[in-house]
């Protein structure tokens, strides 16, 4: 594990950090093969435009690219990290305007994910914490990930997945993934005008349906629509895309569209 500290080597932040104190900052998270992270461009274009929404002071494409490229020489397969917060301020929310922010930007071991989960799916279920709606928040990557972890403690044993919903009974997200479903021909995905995070992966899937001429639409789902539909699958940048088999007591095959989006965005992935 290799990791920088504001451009030098460190694993450990101030007590102080805005980040540590009050998840002030965003983070992004790319897959790694042969020392390369995946989808560059686009998680920089996510992370910027979190950094313009958030008020953060961002360090030059420049500045992270060359960290980036230091921590990942030499790697066959791992997770870059990259994390932006507020920096260091004293006690109370309001801001130090004079504060610097902190970066780490840092190369983590690669998940041990099994290869099955790609090829015959997983089971999921549904949460009972909900995901707050937040129009200032929506769709960022930011540090406050509360909901989520205690989303994932929910999980049952057999269950790599579990979907959470808003306050007006609508599925957001998974825990740690976008979702998409397919029903009568269409590809679905949940709107995240209010809440959840627009995963790199999930833009990339969207474009690439489009291109194999798939109706794909951004629409607000329910859990009859998705126990209803004929095919489920989860996405995010380290897993590409996992076919859900099962959802409680509702099984699903692996589908032929589902099958086409792996094809499709195979070249953006790390293959077992």
């Amino acid at each position: 594990m290799t990791i920088l500290i504001n451009g030098e080597p460190g694993d450990s932040v101030s007590v102080l950090d805005r980040g540590f104190q009050y998840g002030d900052g965003i983070f992004e998270t790319l897959a790694v093969a042969d020392a390369q992270p995946f989808l560059w461009d686009r998680h920089m274009r996510r992370l910027f435009h979190g950094a313009v929404r958030l008020k953060l002071m961002a360090p030059s494409e420049e500045l992270l690219r060359h960290e980036a490229e230091q921590v990942c020489r030499g790697a066959g397969r791992g997770v870059l990290k990259i994390v932006l917060t507020r920096g260091i301020s004293g006690r109370g929310y309001a801001l130090n305007r004079e504060a610097t922010p902190t970066r780490t930007v840092g190369l983590l071991p690669w998940p041990d994910y099994p290869a099955r989960h790609r090829m015959e799916g997983v089971s999921v279920q549904f949460c009972h914490n909900l995901i707050t709606r937040h129009n200032v928040l929506a769709g960022l990557k930011h540090l406050n990930r509360l909901e989520q972890v205690l989303a994932r403690m929910e999980l049952k044993n057999d269950c790599a997945e579990g979907l959470m919903q808003d306050e007006t009974g609508h599925v957001i997200e998974g825990t740690m993934a976008n979702v998409f479903v397919v029903s009568r021909g269409a590809l679905l995905t949940p709107d995240l005008t209010h809440s959840g995070v627009a995963g790199v992966m999930r833009g990339l899937v969207m474009e690439r349906a489009g291109a194999l001429s798939i109706d794909c639409r951004v629409t607000g789902l329910r859990r009859e629509n998705i126990l209803g539909a004929d095919e489920v699958f989860l996405t995010n940048s380290l897993i590409g895309v996992w076919p859900v088999c099962r959802i409680e007591s509702r099984e699903y095959p692996v589908g032929a569209v589902t099958k086409r989006i792996q094809d499709a965005i195979r070249d953006a992935t790390v293959v077992d």
